[in-house]
Parts: C-alpha cells; structure tokens; sequence
C-alpha cells in the first residue's frame, strides 16, 4: 500500500517511535541490566520497565502515554535520564582535546554556557551527538547518548591518554550523578520555587550549580530534548530520590517515561542517534549544519573536515526531511517513493502524532526531493498498524 505525503518546511512535527532496538520489554531470563538511583521510585509510581540501551527505565506510568505526552506541553513532566554518560574534562588543555573531537566551537563559550555538537570520524560521519558545557569551576561537562557509553567514553580516553603522551594537561572523570530533566512551559515557574538563584538570568543552553530543594551540588542546566523550556539537573545520586519525590508534590508536575520522551522530541525535530544519524551520515546531509562552528568551519581542523565543508558549499546527495501525511501512519524502515513509484529514500522514524492528528515522520531523500510541498509517495505494510 502506497501513501501520498508531503515534505514539510521544518522538521518540528509530532511523533511516536521507540525504536525496537534499544526498547523492549523486560524478560524473563532476567536480562543484567543498569539501574538508575531512582529504579525503586519508578516501580513505586507505577512505572512500567523496559530495557533501554542497557538499563532498565520506564517507557511510561499509569497515565497513557498520549496522556503524558501533552501533559508535558501544557505543563511539565519529570523525565529520569540518568542513563546519559555525564563526564567532566578537566586541565588546561581541555578545549584543545574537545576540539580534536568534535565539530563545534568549543574555545568561544562563555562561562557556564553549552552547546550541541557531534563527534565525527574523519569520513564525516556522526558518532554520536552531544552536549557540552565551558563551566566557570574550571572544566568541560559532557552529556552524551546512552546506547553510545562505551563508545564515546573509550573515544574520550583514547584522546586524553594521546594528549597525555604528549605533555599535554588534560584529564577524564566520569560522573556518577543522577541527571533527572523537568520539561515544559511550567518547569522554570516550579523549579523557581526551590531555589535561592534567579532562573531567569538562566537562559537556554547556559548552567550554573546551586542548591535545589535542600539538594547541594546540583548543576542546572537550561535544556531539553522535547522542544519546550526546561531543564535537565544533574544531581548527586544520594539526593536524587529526595528532590524527585519534592518536585512531584507540584501539581503541576508528573511522571513521563521513555514514550512521550521519544515522541516530543520528535515534535521537536530532534534526533535520534542510531535511527536518524549514525557514522554513515555527515552534518549536512543530517541537517545540523549549524552545530559546525564557524572557525572550525575556516580552519577545517575536526574530524571529517574534509568531506563535510566541501558539502556545505556543494550539492550533497541526500537529506534529512520532515513529512507529513494523512491515513495510515508511515513507519521507521518504511521505503520513501517519488510520484512515478521509484524508490529515492528510507523513513527513520515515523508514527501517529498526539498533538497534530496527522501521521508524521522524517527520512531521507535526495536533494531535488527535499523542497517543502514536494508530493511524494511511502510504501506501507499491507497488514494493520499498531
């Protein structure tokens, strides 16, 4: 069954997609999986685990996950994300070993603002995507993607030890914190009522440690990964119970898990790495031009520099699109046609919106396919969605 769909201008659009393989239910081997501080707190709310990219984490609570899907756009959600790496870089050579890592420019940070970036190889591919932070105590903060651990954390102390042999100063710490992120138009109004700081000098992508509900050491950090004001805290294991439990006592506030995270980032237009990047995907086809710094861009002194900058002024051969449609929802894997029945390119992600009522999904296409309003077809499974 073929679908007639629409490119669309942007790619902020409402989803569902787990994919099934970092998500899937718990067996009955008893899979050995990681656990967060706050593994009894979910089963004491209800919380339903699933295996994600190694731990054990709650796809959702005793609400639907539509239910909390746009509770969190009306109000705000409490997401437990204490599976993400969380290291510190620390030395005077800290930027000069991010830089020798990463697409962005790390050097013109201000104290305590951050920035997405990616780790590229030198095909230009994408191993993974990140955040990191220029602290004003003296050290990079890192926060990268769970199902890349291992990866990015060997990556990271491959790095240090080279620098290390050469003389440089530079060290690795790996974090155990909890990172617990409150999403929504009213999470700034309740984490307000904790602490002594003023979160409007807190703007998007900036951080600053400060006592959260009795809570000390608590790195707050303007961010998120569902499109709406928010922020992610990065609290020491001990108290993370304690300052969950004290911010579910909002009313405002409730529990979300790992379905409505995935769908609202994808409203957001934000990836996932694995299904819609990965290191067969450069910067440019992916659509993050802009994470590319503009001396690193000039200087072509990253990983993949070579293939990725020529892109930006060339013609690259696919990218990553927004669609939309109506009828049956597409489907990650789904074959993406154009109007004469001619394969040009895959979905990676796709479902039913909770917030448009339309189905929505992105993928990508070739170049001449991705103005917006392009009409293109996507090949659907004969058999019932669920």
């Amino acid at each position: 069954m073929q679908r007639v769909v629409s490119v669309v201008a942007h790619l902020g659009f409402r989803l569902q997609a787990l994919p099934p393989a970092l998500c899937r239910p718990l067996s009955c081997a008893q899979d050995v999986l990681r656990r967060t501080p706050l593994y009894d707190f979910h089963l004491a709310h209800g919380g339903k685990m699933v295996a994600f990219a190694g731990w054990s984490l709650p796809v959702q609570y005793r609400d639907s996950h539509t239910d909390s899907h746009l509770h969190t756009r009306q109000h705000c959600s409490l997401f437990d994300v204490s599976h993400m790496l969380q290291t510190k870089i620390f030395g005077s050579d800290r930027v000069k070993l991010m830089e020798s890592l990463v697409v962005g420019d790390i050097a013109e940070l201000r104290p305590n603002q951050g920035t997405l970036s990616l780790f590229t190889n030198e095909a230009g591919g994408i191993l993974d995507d990140l955040i990191v932070t220029n602290t004003s105590e003296g050290h990079l903060y890192v926060v990268s993607n769970a199902g890349c651990w291992e990866k990015d954390l060997a990556l990271m102390q491959d790095k240090v030890r080279e620098l290390q042999n050469q003389g440089r100063d530079v060290g690795l710490e790996v974090l155990d914190n909890a990172l617990l992120a409150l999403q929504g138009p009213t999470a700034a109004q309740v984490l307000q009522a904790s602490v002594a700081d003023d979160l409007k000098k807190l703007p998007f992508m900036t951080s600053a440690v400060m006592e959260v509900f009795g809570v000390s050491g608590c790195r707050v950090t303007r961010c998120g990964y569902t499109g709406e004001d928010g922020v992610e805290i990065s609290v020491p294991a001990a108290g993370a119970v304690h300052l969950a439990t004290a911010l579910l006592k909002n009313p405002e506030v409730k529990l979300a898990g790992l379905a409505a995270r995935d769908s609202l980032r994808l409203e957001a237009g934000l990836c996932l790495y694995g299904n819609d990047i990965d290191e067969h995907t450069t910067p440019v086809e992916g659509s993050l031009s802009w994470t590319l710094g503009k001396r690193r861009r000039a200087a072509m002194d990253f990983p993949g520099a070579k293939v990725i900058v020529p892109q930006l002024k060339g013609k690259v051969q696919r990218r990553r699109v927004g669609l939309m449609c109506e009828g049956a929802p597409m489907r990650a894997h789904s074959p993406i046609l154009n109007m004469e029945g001619t394969k040009i390119g895959t979905v990676t992600s796709g479902c039913p919106s909770p917030s448009l009522k339309k189905n929505v999904a992105m993928g990508y296409v070739p170049c001449e396919y991705s103005r917006p309003g392009t009409m293109l077809l996507v090949e659907l499974p004969s058999g019932p969605c669920f």
